[in-house]
């Protein structure tokens, strides 16, 4: 199903875009869980407080991550399933990649975890609001949210379909962490969806081994949406299919 302007006439006459935005992360949550290894869960709707919240968010629960290991080496019962099921699908090459140290930034924040229940934040799809872009303060708070996981090793996906407000949510977190893609071009931007994270790939790279990879792509009402690398290690990824969800969310709201 082409993408469609959920912020205009004729659609924003019938239908509010809060449905979609309330009924999209759930979609891509249980497509996401259908095909991850069993260490890895992803669920929807996650809240920290009014003016933080990750749409969509995976979780490793295995105990490599209790015990801090960083491998990024995907076990399961009966060996190498996981493994296999990992080389299926072999992610596109990054459209916008840059030599960088790993920044530190000051973060003002009380985190609570359930420690019964041992679960790291891997990765995050952030679904773009009208009101994550509507004032300056708002998109601070975004931009910052987004920096503050990139910054703690999490995979993070921005999906922007707000076609009312012209401002470019991943140029405003490249100005935050020092960096800039040539792709994207000066003035006001369109829609788009992008992966972004750090990861250690050797050389070359940045001052302390990082690299900073984004994976971006222009979106237009009238086409199809992409499908991104959502990065749960350093070296294992699976495939985030946006139109599929989409299409599903569209079906069930009777937006067809």
């Amino acid at each position: 199903m082409p993408l469609r302007d959920h912020f205009r006439p004729p659609l924003d006459d019938i239908t509010s875009w809060e449905s979609l935005h309330h009924a999209w992360p759930t979609s891509i949550a249980f497509a996401l869980n259908r095909r991850l290894p069993a260490r890895f869960r992803a669920e929807p709707g996650l809240h920290r407080g009014a003016s933080f919240e990750i749409d969509v968010s995976t979780y490793d629960t295995s105990e490599s991550a209790r015990h801090g290991d960083g491998t990024g080496a995907i076990e399961e019962a009966g060996g190498s399933v996981a493994v296999a099921a990992a080389a299926v699908w072999a992610p596109p090459r990054a459209t916008f990649e840059a030599a960088t140290a790993l920044p530190d930034q000051d973060e003002f924040a009380v985190l609570i975890y359930d420690s019964r229940r041992a679960r790291r934040l891997v990765a995050a799809v952030e679904i773009v609001s009208p009101a994550n872009k509507d004032r300056p303060d708002s998109r601070e708070l975004f931009v910052a949210k987004c920096a503050a996981l990139l910054q703690q090793r999490v995979s993070v996906a921005i999906v922007d379909l707000v076609t009312t407000r012209h401002f470019n949510l991943y140029d405003e977190l490249l100005e935050v962490l020092e960096l800039s893609d040539p792709a994207l071009t000066p003035g006001p931007s369109g829609i788009y969806a992008v992966s972004c994270r750090w990861t250690h790939l050797g050389e070359p790279a940045g001052p302390d081994g990082w690299r900073f990879q984004a994976w971006n792509h222009i979106l237009q009402v009238g086409q199809p949406l992409p499908e991104l690398p959502l990065w749960l290690t350093d070296d294992f990824a699976v495939p985030l299919e946006l139109e599929a969800s989409y299409e599903e969310t569209c079906r069930g709201l009777r937006l067809t």
